[in-house]
């Protein structure tokens, strides 16, 4: 009776141990849908068609990327953010909709609870960039330019509370400095303006590299603690004393509640395939790199830090939606 009982509790003791991994069925056993929440063709989208395919050879499974464009990325985070959180619906998105959006718009989803940050994926690289005809020589000199003639000069940017917009209020407040704001539809309708001396200075993500070396327009200045590799001789605001350093990421959300190890496994693939050297050959073209590894919390922090920041400059500047 004695030995009945103890096999009876061996057996009892070893279901306990299976019933949570029978709990846990595998994944992901069907293909995974990752959102891209702008427009087929730009660098998010070029990022996260890349990334899907390679995602989907070490995950076993196809990862389907599907444009939901509108809102300033907001349509396609708020389809996310309602999704089920089974690891099969991902968000590829730029940091405007995580970041600079909760701050100008109405919007249903709370980034800060209702999505979970897995992983960066890329930094554009941005440039303080002036047509030729205006004074400046050098950043010092722009600086000069633009204080002695305050509410002169005009910028353009692709929105009211696009990233141009943002960068440009935060280095007006901290270089003490006035100027007109022109909103465009779009960064290359600003570029455009930029080229025909519509415009006086703008801040870009690397559409004008090709006219910063013909000298069709001037660098000024990296918004950032490092130089750029393009343009080495290029100051960064930080080391001419203008407390302007920016950090614009691309990277992948889940929804609220998917399962931790899923989010730990997408974290470390996405991380080794982001850093990979076909990766590389591709960020280059685009003026861009990988972001340094992070833990999917230290991720979440660096956005809340940086949400945190650019509330205060939508704030403090009073910028609006269009």
């Amino acid at each position: 009776m004695r030995a009945l009982t103890q096999s009876l509790i061996c057996s009892v003791l070893a279901l306990m141990v299976e019933l949570p991994a029978l709990a846990q069925a595998p994944w992901p056993v069907k293909p995974i849908r990752m959102v891209v929440n702008f427009a087929p063709g730009g660098s998010t989208d070029v990022i996260a068609r890349s990334l899907a395919q390679k995602l989907g050879e070490a995950l076993g499974q196809p990862v389907v990327v599907e444009n939901r464009v509108g809102a300033a990325g907001n349509i396609g985070l708020d389809a996310v953010a309602r999704s089920a959180p089974d690891g099969y619906t991902l968000l590829h998105s730029a940091d405007g909709a995580i970041l600079v959006n909760p701050h100008i718009f109405k919007m249903e989803t709370d980034v800060a609870k209702d999505l979970l940050p897995v992983a960066p994926t890329a930094n554009a690289a941005m440039f303080l960039v002036a047509r030729p005809g205006v004074p400046s020589g050098n950043l010092a000199e722009f600086l000069a330019h633009v204080r002695a003639n305050p509410g002169k000069l005009n910028y353009g940017s692709a929105g009211s509370g696009t990233l141009q917009h943002v960068v440009i209020e935060m280095l007006m407040h901290e270089a003490k400095f006035s100027s007109v704001h022109v909103p465009y539809k779009g960064s290359q309708a600003v570029l455009v303006d930029l080229l025909g001396s519509q415009v006086d200075f703008s801040v870009d993500l690397g559409a004008s590299i090709p006219h910063i070396k013909s000298g069709k327009l001037r660098i000024l200045g990296v918004p950032a603690k490092t130089r750029s590799k393009i343009f080495p001789d290029a100051p960064t605001l930080v080391e001419s004393g203008i407390n302007v350093d920016l950090v614009w990421y691309s990277g992948v959300y889940a929804p609220a509640g998917t399962p931790q190890a899923i989010v730990n496994r997408l974290n470390r693939e996405i991380t080794r395939i982001m850093h990979s050297p076909e990766a590389k050959v591709q960020l280059d073209t685009m003026t861009s790199e990988a972001v340094p590894a992070m833990t999917p919390v230290e991720f979440a922090a660096h956005q809340q830090r940086a949400r945190e920041i650019f509330g205060e400059v939508v704030r403090r500047a009073g910028i609006k939606a269009n």
